[in-house]
């Protein structure tokens, strides 16, 4: 059957802002194409197609450099969004703040210093929130995306693939077999930001549920810290449903002080897939 692989020191914190099986097994590659099929195609429509087709294909070694640059980016990318946007996800932490402010005025007296402490509240939370990510940055990049081939190509019931559109990898995803509860866990999914919006998260998200099915997996699943709405409307649209929610969920390399706890949280969704009863 499968078989487990090595441990991972760090978490996958998926990055997808997009929203039929494709065939293929693990060895294949695959093309998906955005732009929609018809009966017949002329000649220039069908080098359209060519054109605009997105191949889903396994990870090669002369991949590395471009794969780490897409997943460095999409996660870069969670600094404002964690800072700013992920505030409305955190009314005890918005309270504290306007609790904070009202304090500075009857501490200082001072309207000018009130008006400025949401801005350097704001500012200490994008700070705390670019301190945080680059550390889980630091963790993931020496840690599984340091050595694709040996933490996913090799192990039997784990796979990474890429996603190649007029040459260029512009999408990654991995799969993480579980032999302990037989499930497989949908890790390091991201799109380039430029080619975003044509499907390629959804085909490669796909890809996963074809490798489980295939290898005789009863569930897949996944964690997510996205900020982003788009992000849980694609899992949902791909068939899975929430099982849990963590207000307050801790990344690989936060030391959890009290300013970090004070200036940094997220919240963490779990999903699952069930493919078969077990």
């Amino acid at each position: 059957m499968h078989f487990s692989s090595p441990k991972m020191v760090c978490e996958t914190k998926i990055v997808a802002d997009e929203h039929d099986a494709i065939p293929g097994t693990k060895k294949e590659s695959i093309m998906w194409s955005s732009t929609p099929s018809s009966a017949a195609l002329n000649p220039s429509e069908e080098t359209d197609v060519r054109k605009d087709a997105v191949f889903i294909r396994e990870f090669e070694c002369g991949d590395q450099e471009e794969v780490r640059r897409i997943f460095y980016e999409g996660i870069m990318e969670r600094i404002p969004n964690t800072a700013f946007r992920g505030l409305r996800q955190q009314p005890k932490t918005q309270f504290l703040y306007a609790l904070l402010t009202v304090m500075c005025f009857f501490v200082t007296n001072s309207v000018i210093l009130t008006c400025c402490a949401p801005l350097i509240l704001m500012g200490a939370r994008y700070y705390y929130s670019r301190k945080v990510i680059h550390g889980y940055l630091d963790c993931a990049l020496h840690t599984d995306m340091a050595d694709i081939e040996a933490y996913y190509m090799k192990p039997t019931g784990s796979c990474f693939w890429v996603a190649v559109l007029d040459g260029r990898v512009v999408g990654i995803v991995a799969a993480k077999g579980r032999e302990d509860d037989n499930r497989v866990e949908l890790r390091r999914m991201s799109v380039d930001s430029r080619y975003r919006g044509k499907g390629i998260a959804k085909a490669l998200g796909r890809r996963v549920l074809e490798f489980a099915m295939r290898n005789n997996y009863a569930a897949v699943v996944l964690g997510t810290t996205a900020v982003k709405l788009a992000a849980h409307k694609l899992y949902e649209s791909l068939g899975f449903r929430r099982t849990g929610q963590s207000e307050d969920y801790r990344l690989p390399g936060m030391n959890r002080s009290p300013l970090e706890r004070l200036f940094f949280q997220i919240r963490y969704s779990r999903y699952r897939l069930q493919l078969r009863e077990e």
